[in-house]
């Protein structure tokens, strides 16, 4: 192993550049890269600490047991590989593809996501690969879709530095996405005349060091939109020639705003005149808008509506496609950038291209070899439809990779009923125990991020690749390894032929040819000695290191049939699930700075423990007056689905009406306090994505577990 190994970050979508370098100790050193072009140098908690988890409850060895009540006992891999093949093919011959369903996350590689692809809809004929990033990052997905007619956050990091205005909504970047913020709270110290408005029911850390706070009601970021639409509407503050000559259906939208009254909006998002004026008029005198949003938007029953929204304000003053302007989404996982990348989606093929679209599955099957009509002409399930194909006896092999959905999905004992249904669960990961491994028949031991090599690429559409720097621990191998041996042995030897991840890239990225996002011009061998390059990247030239771009639609043509951009006008529908006199609390869920997702890694890491020893629920001052409680006080939070027990944290940061609980922990971490015990399924008819965000509640104090 080399003396230093520059790598990326493996939690969040920010893509932050680590510098690891071995130590006297036999461990290992963690710092930020200085040259990596995404985060300078700068890494947060999580990234510095990330070495601390490598040995510590590893996954070592493939396991196996008959049943759920039955012990594990350590097997080969020939064993496990034979257990594998031989399920597979007796779901096919009993209940058909449609009964094998595979569920990943952006943990995987770039090459694990290409690799699970082919397999699935190629190899096997089902379109049943679903991930994560299905409660992350679909509706940005399908709202770029919609607005732009191709996936692809149009944005970069530089633009952090040149906005005049940084207009973020549903997203706590400061404790999220950290590195992001930094770098956006220096350029603001800089240049004050640059605003910053924040849109949170919560006074996050972000939002406190906003020029504006818009703490409005849950729910609500539809009206927000629009009614800023109307104002500018109103004021005249509009692009017209840019809405003229690359736009289309705008009379359709400006049709809808009338109905976003500033009288009206104000009321229900719960927000003074002042302030909406204010932050319409900030919009409107800025000449390079950038619009942040994570979570808060995504993960919601109108998650698409609420993008196009916001895209849409975009359109209507020409914020796009320069400098220090756009809409950029933040990803949450480390490669959801990636996995969208390699059709890492049940809706979705390589290269961004459409399961339902017949011209898209016939290129991909010529390029896998297979015969015409291979590819399933409908989407696959998607997580959601996994669990209620369990429970309806549908699903023979629920295949999981690198994800914990016993802690991260929604209404949460209905997901353990139907994975304790499961006849079969293969759960592939690096670590044991986790709260889903108690659901599993098949344990597979896989090598994680330090442990092989691959690619990832973060919110800029920037890759990079993480090289190798250590070995794996026991008989862990790489997830793309283990999809690729299952394929030979299911007949298909032609189609995996790879010697190693840097032939399997090279594979992937041809078929992002003449695509949105194309990488033909990108190669492990490029990565390592230019380091870290963005998206699209063309080996059409001849001057490789001019042909990798920082924006999208620096032209204004968009990959739509007429080359222009779309308004995608909604009407608000509200919270899926509004309180109501038997449930009148919204709960809202986040993240905290130091855990990430569901503590799989971080829950392992002393600092970080030490940090956010236990969860916690805030509830603003007036509401716990009504209840009678004080700090400290044990709060049980039921709903119509689950409960859950937290120690009360009273604050004016929340809104009355509106509580907030953290969802990282899960029933390894600590007893009944189960975010997701509580939420619900209920999900964006167009991207699928469950409003995660919200769900009506009751509290009862002074309940003690």
């Amino acid at each position: 192993m080399p003396d230093s190994t520059k790598t990326l970050c493996p939690y969040c979508g920010v893509g932050c550049g680590l510098d690891v370098s071995p130590t006297v100790k036999q461990s290992w050193k963690v710092t930020g890269d200085r040259v990596h072009p995404s985060s300078l140098g700068m890494v947060c908690v999580k990234g510095a600490t990330v070495v601390e988890s490598l040995e510590k409850d590893r996954l070592r060895y493939p396991q196996f047991r008959e049943n759920l009540s039955a012990p594990f006992k350590q097997i080969s891999w020939e064993e496990a590989l034979t257990k594998i093949v031989e399920r597979i093919q007796t779901v096919i011959a009993t209940q058909g593809v449609d009964g094998i369903c595979m569920y990943g996350s952006g943990q995987l590689q770039t090459e694990d996501y290409y690799i699970a692809q082919k397999l699935l809809k190629g190899c096997l004929g089902t379109n049943n690969f679903d991930t994560n990033s299905r409660l992350c990052m679909s509706s940005a997905v399908s709202a770029y879709g919609q607005n732009f007619g191709s996936d692809g956050p149009p944005c970069c990091y530089e633009d952090l530095d040149l906005t005049d205005c940084a207009f973020l909504i549903g997203t706590n970047t400061a404790e999220c996405h950290p590195i992001i913020f930094n770098r956006l709270q220096k350029h603001l110290k800089r240049d004050p005349k640059a605003k910053l408005i924040v849109v949170d029911p919560r006074r996050t850390k972000t939002a406190e060091v906003a020029d504006l706070h818009l703490a409005i009601t849950p729910g609500t970021d539809i009206d927000l939109l629009n009614g800023l639409a109307h104002l500018l509407l109103r004021w005249g503050k509009l692009d017209q020639d840019f809405i003229e000559k690359h736009t289309q259906n705008f009379a359709d939208y400006k049709n809808v705003i009338p109905y976003y009254s500033p009288e009206i909006v104000t009321a229900k998002c719960g927000i003074s005149l002042e302030d909406l004026e204010t932050a319409a008029r900030y919009w409107a005198e800025s000449e390079q808008v950038l619009s942040l949003w994570s979570m808060g938007l995504n993960q919601s029953s109108e998650g698409t509506a609420k993008i196009c929204s916001l895209i849409n304000l975009h359109l209507m003053t020409g914020q796009i496609g320069k400098s220090g302007m756009g809409p950029f989404s933040l990803t949450g996982q480390p490669n959801a950038m990636g996995g969208r990348e390699a059709g890492g989606l049940s809706n979705l093929l390589p290269g961004y291209r459409q399961i339902v679209n017949p011209q898209h599955r016939a290129e991909i099957e010529q390029a896998w070899g297979m015969p015409s009509g291979r590819i399933n002409p409908l989407p696959g399930r998607d997580a959601w439809g996994m669990i209620t194909g369990l429970e309806a006896g549908d699903v023979g092999l629920f295949w999981i990779a690198a994800t914990n959905p016993a802690v991260s999905l929604p209404d949460l004992e209905r997901v353990k009923k139907a994975l304790a249904k499961s006849p079969f669960t293969v759960y592939q990961d690096a670590y044991y125990p986790t709260e889903t491994s108690a659901f599993a028949h098949l344990l597979l031991p896989a090598a994680q991020w330090s442990e092989k090599t691959g690619t990832m690429t973060n919110s800029e559409r920037r890759v990079t690749l993480c090289s190798q720097f250590r070995e794996p621990p026991g008989e862990a191998i790489a997830d793309w390894q283990i999809f690729a041996e299952v394929g030979r042995r299911l007949g298909f030897r032609h189609q995996f032929p790879f010697k190693n991840s840097a032939e399997v890239y090279q594979e992937f990225v041809e078929l992002t040819r003449d695509r949105t996002c194309e990488m033909t011009g990108i190669s492990h061998e490029r990565l390592l000695k230019e380091g870290p390059l963005q998206w699209p990247c063309s080996d059409n030239s001849n001057d490789l290191e001019n042909h990798s771009a920082k924006r999208l639609y620096t032209d204004l043509k968009f990959p739509t049939p007429d080359g222009r951009a779309k308004f995608v006008p909604f009407h608000t529908k509200g919270l899926a699930e509004p309180p109501d006199r038997d449930y009148p609390f919204v709960l809202t869920t986040g993240r905290l700075y130091g855990h990430w997702h569901t503590q799989t890694r971080t829950g392992r890491i002393e600092k970080i423990v030490k940090m956010h020893p236990q969860p916690f629920i805030e509830i603003h001052p007036k509401d716990a007056d009504f209840l009678q409680i004080v700090d400290g006080d044990n709060l049980e939070v039921r709903s119509r689905r689950g409960r859950a027990s937290f120690p009360v944290k009273i604050t004016t940061a929340i809104k009355p009406g509106t509580v907030f609980v953290p969802m990282h922990w899960g029933s390894l971490w600590a007893d009944q306090t189960e975010a997701n015990a509580l939420t619900h399924a209920i999900a964006c008819p167009i991207s699928l994505e469950p409003e995660l965000k919200a769900c009506a509640v009751k509290l009862i104090p002074h309940c003690f577990p």
